[in-house]
Formats: C-alpha cells, structure tokens, sequence
C-alpha cells in the first residue's frame, strides 16, 4: 500500500449492520468500537453479558450516538448459537458485517457442550455455525462481508482429521493452531460458496500479528501471569492495532475477497495492513473442502447448494 492504512480510513458505515463476536473486549472491543464510531450498527455477540455491558457503556462514552446493542452468544453450545441467530433474525431484515473474531487460545483440554475440543469447536466450528444460520442475512444485504480471524500460529499447522477430539492426544498449541487454520481454510472457502452461488457477498481472513490481549489467561478468566505479561507488552502491539487488519477487510474498498490481511512488519507481527501472500502457500482445496464436508456433519448445518439448471 501506498500509505500506512489506518481507522480514519473507515468509511462512513450509517445504514450497515455489523456483528462482532467476543466484543466485549481485546481484538473485538476494538472491532466493534470503531465500527461503531463509523456509524454502523453494532451487536455485541458475547457470552458474558455483564462485560458486554461495560463495553457498551465504553463505547456510548466515547460516541454518545453509537447505536450498539448486546447478544447473548457461546460459542461452545449449539444451541446457544441458534438462539442467537434466531433472535438476531427476528429484530434485523439482513447483516452487512459478520466479524467472527472470538476464540479461546491455549486452554486445559476440555470439550464443548455438544463434545467437540474446545479450541477447534470454539474457533472454528462455532463460527462456522453462526455464518451459516447467519447466511440467509447476509445474502440480503448488497456487498456485505465476513471476516474471520486466524492467526500466525496457523501459518505452521495442519488438520489431523483422525484426533479432531483430542481423544488421542492433546497438546494445547498445536489444537489452537490446527483451529485457526481451518478458520483460514473456511473464510477462502466461503469465499467460494459465495462465488458459486453467484452472491456479491465477500469473505476474508485477517490475522492481528502479536497483540496484546486477554487471550493469554488461556480461557481461565484469570489474570495470566505477570511475566508473560511484560513480554507479551514488550514484543506486541496493543488491541488497537491488532485491529487493523480486520477493519480493513471488514470496510476497506480494496477488498475483491478470499484473502488474508495481516500486519506489514517482519514476521507478520506488527504493523499496518497488507495482504498476506502467504495464504496462496497454507490453502490445500482437498482439505478445506473435507473440512467444510466435516463441519456440516457435526454442526448439522448445511450452507445453500448452487440452483441445478
């Protein structure tokens, strides 16, 4: 890019409704306040409402005008997910922006509601739930968008499809990082559902580089340790900046989707936006498209088929 690109790029988003999920704080706290000052409409999908209140109360503080709103949402429970959906679709006609940025990074082995690991079923099946009961809003609004969050621990992963459970081992980095490239793998699929179905709807992956955010308490709601701490605020970028690059593939008008925004700097870990070549290297079409095949048969949810004829 010519110039660094930054949130006073964003344009106006009056009349555009946005959902950012684990908003109430980190990477989506900052998400959905800019998206917020921008004028969008903005619903906060978090599981734990009383921080998603302080959110909110934050973001009204800063644009008294900001029209934001809270839904109750776990990831980790089907059913949850539903309810969600279902509220969402009762109350708003269609969806401009689907952020899906909440995750769980690194935690003790453990499982979701409906039994699947919690890292792979939290960061990637769960979105891929929400998006796909979600499609039907997205579809009806012109050039809308999703955005899914990755990360640079996915640039050296693969799917093990015979311990997608963990019941065969578990290592807590390797499961988070088996989760986050299939979040990559489904956001360039996406991509191509909505090509095939001929829909103006774009999908993008974005990664934050190394920032600092609450996601080293490991799902623990602790504070995570103070040394890890300081090195994470030594070698990282604060949420604001982590940010970047998913507004940028939520708003930006060079966006043509199924790429990767990252931060510019070495390794990818801090900066301003750019796309990210890399992904050309990390998608295999064999393995998303067994993946998106797996996804469907767990979460019983099943994406619209191209019109025969």
């Amino acid at each position: 890019m010519d110039k660094p690109w930054t949130e006073q790029e964003i344009p106006d988003l009056t009349r555009k409704t946005a959902i950012v999920t684990g908003a109430s704080s980190g990477l989506g706290y900052e998400t959905a306040r800019a998206l917020a000052i921008h004028g969008a409409e903005v619903v906060l999908a978090v599981r734990n409402l009383e921080k998603g209140r302080q959110a909110e109360e934050q973001i009204k503080k800063i644009a008294p005008d900001a029209k934001v709103s809270l839904g109750k949402l776990d990831l980790g429970d089907l059913n949850s997910i539903h309810q969600f959906a279902d509220s969402f679709s009762q109350i708003h006609r269609s969806l401009s922006l689907l952020i899906n940025n909440a995750g769980v990074m690194m935690p003790p082995y453990g499982k979701t509601e409906d039994g699947f690991e919690l890292q792979f079923g939290i960061n990637f099946l769960g979105h891929f739930a929400l998006t796909g009961l979600l499609f039907h809003k997205l579809t009806s609004a012109a050039n809308s968008r999703v955005v899914t969050l990755s990360s640079l621990a996915a640039h050296h992963a693969s799917i093990d499809f015979d311990n997608l459970d963990g019941s065969k081992g578990y290592r807590p980095m390797k499961f988070y990082s088996q989760s986050k490239l299939a979040d990559l793998l489904f956001a360039r699929q996406l991509q191509y559902k909505f090509d095939e179905l001929k829909i103006s709807s774009l999908s993008v992956a974005a990664h934050p580089g190394i920032s600092h955010t609450n996601l080293s308490s490991r799902n623990s709601g602790k504070k995570a340790n103070r040394l890890f701490l300081l090195i994470s605020k030594l070698i990282s970028q604060p949420a604001s900046m982590g940010a970047l690059p998913t507004l940028f593939a939520a708003t930006s008008g060079k966006i043509s989707g199924g790429e990767y925004i990252g931060p510019d700097g070495k390794g990818g870990r801090k900066g301003y936006p750019f796309k990210e070549p890399l992904i050309e290297r990390l998608y295999d079409a064999a393995v998303a498209q067994k993946l998106w095949t797996i996804a469907e048969q767990m979460t019983g949810i099943t994406y619209p088929a191209p019109q025969q004829g």
